[in-house]
């Protein structure tokens, strides 16, 4: 994932980042010397992140962003434009997970983790679009999961967590993996747009809310391969997926 050339980043956005790999993310990003915006659905919960923080001496900037919401988004968007006028990392790392049995699995027990998953990363991306254009090497990290992977989950090697509550949060991280590819590709094909760079990330089985905690891994170590891609050099690979260990399958 590396490379030699050198670049500066100076402002990033994380969604999704009042807690767990999103907070993680934040601290790790404003560690490296970004500027990080904070963004939180509830902003009582994003002021108390970014206190908690600068409490270590870290500073955050919160931004109230509901990635299901258009017009918070817009907002969002705006207000980074009036104080920033550019942006030159995006993490798109807000998602939820329901777990019903994936026999029992219904569409409606779909929708709202597509409205999250999938359908918040391209509300987000779209508004961030320009702010991104506006940077020298912008770069694009969407957090996707293991679960996203057929080859992994057809392996006889089992994926931790449980194997039959899957369908629905699986399904729409692979769906995230899909977004991920095609916006490559449009990067890549626009001159204006060449420069972006866009990679899924799977932070591996992290104990979080999501999981009841479960997880073997802790959110600063699920979060070091966002900081790795959000922060790649010129030089560095575009339209991957990727864990901390290099390059997962599809």
């Amino acid at each position: 994932m590396g490379g030699t050339a050198v670049r500066t980043a100076t402002t990033a956005l994380v969604t999704g980042a009042n807690k767990g790999i999103g907070l993680q993310a934040v601290r790790q990003l404003a560690e490296l010397g970004l500027t990080v915006l904070l963004g939180s659905r509830d902003p009582d919960r994003g002021a108390r992140a970014a206190a908690e923080l600068a409490a270590r001496g870290v500073r955050a900037e919160p931004v109230t962003l509901d990635v299901t919401d258009a017009g918070s988004v817009r907002a969002a968007a705006e207000h980074i434009d009036d104080r920033h006028g550019v942006l030159d990392v995006l993490v798109n790392n807000a998602g939820i997970f329901l777990g019903p049995l994936s026999l029992d699995t219904t569409a409606e027990d779909l929708r709202p983790l597509y409205e999250t998953n999938v359908f918040g990363v391209v509300t987000v991306t779209r508004a961030m679009l320009p702010l991104l254009r506006r940077s020298r090497a912008p770069r694009v990290v969407n957090v996707s999961s293991t679960t996203a992977s057929v080859e992994l989950t057809r392996r006889p090697e089992p994926i931790p967590g449980d194997p039959t509550r899957r369908l629905a949060y699986a399904s729409s991280k692979a769906a995230l993996n899909m977004l991920t590819a095609q916006y490559a590709e449009a990067f890549e094909r626009d001159p204006e747009l060449a420069r972006i760079k866009v990679n899924a990330v799977a932070p591996g089985f992290t104990a979080t809310d999501l999981n009841g905690f479960t997880g073997t891994r802790t959110a600063a170590e699920g979060a070091r391969v966002i900081t790795r891609l959000a922060t790649l050099p010129d030089d560095g690979p575009s339209g991957g997926f990727f864990d901390d260990r290099g390059p997962l399958p599809w």
